[in-house]
């Protein structure tokens, strides 16, 4: 009794199939498993749209917008002070011809009979003719010893250089006078004491002022608080435009790594995978060969 060939051949075949079926399931089930690589492409266009995000200014806020205004604002409106106090008080300051000072003595006060003219207002379209009584101080200058005439200021000086001040024009003459001899008694107690005056040797040497109308501590507070007002705003603006600086500077920084499921495999994994397709096609032609070896 013979063997049939045919019939072990195909008893043989059976297990090989298997066998093959099996090494495709775990080939899928690995590259299944194994982590996907990213498109160079897709990555370069993220990368793009990444950079063109970051290349963009950061957009400014409302209130930093207001801060600006406002900071602008100010140094306008103190550059607008400081003009309007240069003319009004610097330069009458800096113009003025009362440098020199000295010391006074006073002389002789009277009240001078001949009273100066006067208008008063006494409503919106009214005004009305009056006097007041004249006060005339001498005074003796100790630097140069000649007699002048002494005026409460400067602007005293330029209206009426008689007397030694300008009341407010009243209707009532009375009041004036009362007012104008509540002053003489003032100075007489300090008749024969030198007190601190100026006066101006080149102009009008015959003629010397108790207080300047602007002095250094006058005009040092006209400068000082507008100055102060355009610091703090060029501060502010300064401010401002730092943390706009700052904000950009930061955006384009570039940004920090981040863990993804989809970056590309490790090096471990790639070599786990390469080894694992080296078996699987080392183990193929050995299957062949054994499909046609036969079973026994």
């Amino acid at each position: 009794m013979s063997l049939q060939p045919a019939s072990r051949r195909g008893s043989c075949g059976v297990p090989v199939q298997i066998t093959l079926q099996c090494a495709r399931r775990r080939f899928t089930r690995d590259m299944s498993g194994s982590v996907s690589v990213q498109d160079p492409r897709s990555r370069a266009r993220d990368g793009k749209g990444t950079d063109r995000c970051r290349s963009q200014p950061p957009v400014s806020s409302a209130g930093e917008d207001r801060a600006v205004l406002l900071g602008f604002a100010m140094m306008a409106f103190s550059v607008l002070m400081l003009f309007v106090l240069g003319i009004t008080v610097v330069k009458p300051y800096m113009l003025s011809s009362w440098s020199e000072q000295a010391n006074c003595t006073v002389i002789r006060m009277e009240i001078l009979e001949d009273w100066v003219d006067c208008t008063f207002i006494c409503g919106v379209d009214c005004r009305g003719q009056a006097k007041y009584p004249c006060l005339q101080v001498f005074v003796n200058l100790s630097s140069s010893g000649q007699k002048a005439v002494l005026h409460y200021n400067d602007e005293v000086i330029q209206q009426n250089p008689k007397c030694f001040y300008i009341p407010k024009c009243l209707r009532d003459g009375d009041e004036l006078l009362s007012d104008a001899k509540r002053i003489l008694r003032s100075l007489h107690p300090g008749r024969g004491s030198p007190f601190s005056c100026h006066y101006s040797p080149d102009k009008q040497p015959r003629d010397a002022i108790l207080f300047k109308k602007y002095d250094s501590a006058v005009v040092l507070h006209c400068l000082l608080w507008p100055s102060l007002l355009l610091v703090a705003g060029a501060l502010v603006v300064a401010m401002v435009k730092l943390t706009q600086h700052l904000s950009q500077l930061a955006a384009g920084l570039p940004a920090a790594p981040q863990k993804s499921d989809s970056g590309p495999p490790s090096p471990g994994s790639r070599r786990s995978g390469q080894s694992k397709l080296h078996k699987l096609f080392q183990g193929r032609p050995r299957l062949r060969q054994s499909q046609h070896a036969p079973l026994c």
